[in-house]
């Protein structure tokens, strides 16, 4: 664990992979901090955002190096399901990179509970993770220039909803019509950590 300042409020950890940023993320969400009032976790990395009139920052660092990562993941009781047509540009070539059909493809991404690790590249970007049997599904060797919002993909160990039309290179299996993203709306991203999401055919 490396433990940096990040500006004047904030600490920033970093870990050797996501597994570690995930029990740490559960550790710091089963027991807050004193002064921290925003845990932002990554791919590799966790940020603390502290309050510095509850909590000096050399404090913080202390008690983040006490914490033990827990096993498993820090989760919310909410569930979001999302009703997918898969029909995606790329579900026959996820379908031969298995050796299976494009049917079990489906079966095993509705069959799979997922859980949002971190958020990015766009906001309301969820990456999903699942919580049984790891995934692993290569990039497109060529991004495409424009991925319509509602397009679900698979890259690398993850899964995700493209919230608005953007450049991209994961696999397309499919489709949602739910906005994952909508300013309109309190909180504004339905795929946020520690939400779990069931990907349902529709």
């Amino acid at each position: 664990m490396r433990v940096l300042p990040s500006g004047s409020t904030a600490l920033l950890v970093e870990v050797d992979d996501l597994d570690q940023v995930l029990g740490l993320y559960a550790a710091l969400v089963d027991d807050p901090l004193p002064g921290v009032v925003d845990v932002v976790p990554a791919a590799r990395t966790v940020l603390l955002v502290t309050d510095p009139a509850v909590a000096a920052l050399p404090d913080v660092e202390a008690a983040v190096r006490r914490i033990r990562p827990r096993p498993g993941r820090a989760g919310t009781a909410e569930t979001v399901e999302l009703p997918v047509h898969y029909d995606g540009a790329d579900l026959a070539d996820v379908a031969a990179f298995w050796d299976v059909s494009p049917a079990d493809v489906v079966a095993r991404h509705t069959g799979t509970a997922w859980t949002v690790a971190f958020c990015g590249f766009a906001p309301g970007f969820g990456y999903c993770t699942p919580d049984g049997e790891p995934w692993d599904v290569p990039r497109r060797d060529t991004p495409r220039t424009r991925v319509p919002a509602g397009a679900v993909g698979l890259a690398g160990p993850f899964s995700g909803v493209y919230p608005q039309e953007s450049p991209g290179g994961w696999q397309l299996i499919g489709r949602t019509d739910v906005a994952v993203f909508d300013l309109d709306r309190d909180p504004a991203a339905l795929l946020r950590p520690g939400v779990r999401v069931r990907f349902v055919a529709a």
